[in-house]
């Protein structure tokens, strides 16, 4: 096992949470947040990975939980072959930048629908990043909908 990954798993109880307003600047890239990019340096990761979101949205993985996620996706079953294609046919291989920046290809951006103000959102071992507007609509969509029965008998 790599040294990356053996220190990912001793820090498996720090994830990334909250929310981060953002802009991409011209050329695609956004700024990774000083919370989350000082937990990645400590623990040696400079490599992200972004696929397209089911929902519209963009995945970025630090690479050590990219590699878990990869490979439960590739275990999937031949019914799945088009989700396969869709999170590992779209995945692209990105460094943090000196800057702490990372660049979002443009296939991508136009799958997500980012243009200029995103959101960032930490959701434990990896990110989501999405069109400010879109993920506002969503998550208007979302609180106005009937609260799933799993949540229902979780207590606050």
């Amino acid at each position: 096992m790599q040294l990356s990954a053996l220190l990912w798993v001793f820090v498996a109880n720090i994830v990334f949470q909250g929310p981060a307003a953002l802009t991409l600047d011209g050329k695609g890239r956004i700024a990774m947040p000083a919370r989350h990019r000082e937990v990645l340096a400590a623990m040696g990761v400079s490599q992200l990975t972004v696929t397209k979101h089911p929902e519209g949205s963009l995945l970025i993985f630090p690479r050590p939980a990219w590699d878990g996620f990869r490979e439960r996706v590739a275990a999937l079953p031949m019914a799945a072959s088009g989700w396969k294609r869709i999170f590992l046919g779209n995945a692209m291989d990105v460094d943090i930048d000196a800057s702490s920046r990372v660049l979002i290809a443009p296939e991508l951006r136009a799958a997500a629908g980012l243009t200029r103000d995103v959101m960032l959102l930490g959701l434990g071992t990896h990110f989501e990043l999405w069109d400010a507007a879109r993920y506002a609509e969503h998550e208007a969509k979302v609180m106005a909908s009937e609260m799933p029965d799993e949540l229902k008998s979780f207590s606050f």
